[in-house]
């Protein structure tokens, strides 16, 4: 799927770019690049952690990382959200939690959370959380062109691993019309996560953005017709709890 939508996605975002227009400059692309790197790097280790390890653990540790980073960072930086949307973020970081907790591994071999499966949890976390940084480093002036040059970087890398591990294969039919679609969304969701950073504190925008899974729980229970577990219900409501108090704040 990747190897599929990581290109379309850049042909995208370069065909966007243009009519958008922009000015390149050294810190641009440098910037742009990295966080393409460390979004590259932060897919394969999440999905090597899903796959080697439990998910139920995997798949929280992941959230509460690609959250808190922005966080960390952001107060570091010297941002101070207002007391009500502090609060907010304390309540969005819990959400997170639970939203990705009711995540169960319904495979019949049991996945246990070796070293290995550590490392890899740790690392994709810290990618992901550490792309949000990265992109509110980017120039404001330089439009979305960071953003083209970020999913360069990051298709080359994902093309090289893909070969390297024997998994450079092309998919045809369904698989290719959803890979197709989610470049088109991966798309969408890149020039609206930039804009949200260069519009809002790296703090609030990357908790904002980290409640995605939310999204898609959401997503399952109306299209997939899954059920919610108890904890993602909670976490859901506190999703909206937390987006209500920093909007207000």
């Amino acid at each position: 799927m990747v190897i599929i939508s990581y290109p379309v996605a850049l042909i995208l975002l370069t065909l966007i770019s243009f009519p958008v227009g922009g000015q390149l400059s050294v810190p641009a692309v440098v910037w742009g690049s990295i966080s393409g790197v460390a979004q590259a790097f932060g897919v394969w280790w999440f999905y090597a952690a899903l796959g080697a390890g439990p998910i139920s653990v995997v798949s929280p540790l992941t959230a509460i990382l690609v959250a808190g980073i922005p966080v960390g960072v952001g107060l570091a930086l010297g941002e101070r959200p207002g007391f009500i949307a502090g609060v907010g973020v304390v309540v969005a970081l819990v959400a997170v939690v639970l939203v990705s907790r009711g995540t169960t591994d319904k495979d019949a071999t049991p996945h246990a959370f070796t070293a290995k499966v550590a490392w890899l949890t740790v690392g994709s976390g810290v990618a992901f959380g550490m792309n949000f940084v990265l992109l509110d480093q980017v120039p404001v002036e330089a439009k979305l062109w960071p953003l083209v040059f970020g999913r360069l970087a990051a298709t080359v890398i994902v093309l090289l691993v893909a070969a390297f591990t024997a998994n450079l294969t092309l998919e045809r039919g369904v698989p290719l019309r959803l890979a197709l679609t989610a470049a088109a969304l991966d798309t969408t969701a890149n020039v609206a996560t930039l804009l949200a950073l260069q519009s809002g504190t790296l703090a609030l925008a990357g908790v904002l953005i980290a409640l995605y899974p939310a999204g898609t729980v959401l997503l399952a229970i109306v299209v997939l017709r899954e059920r919610v577990t108890v904890w993602q219900a909670v976490g859901m409501v506190s999703a909206l709890a937390a987006v209500a108090m920093i909007m207000v704040g």
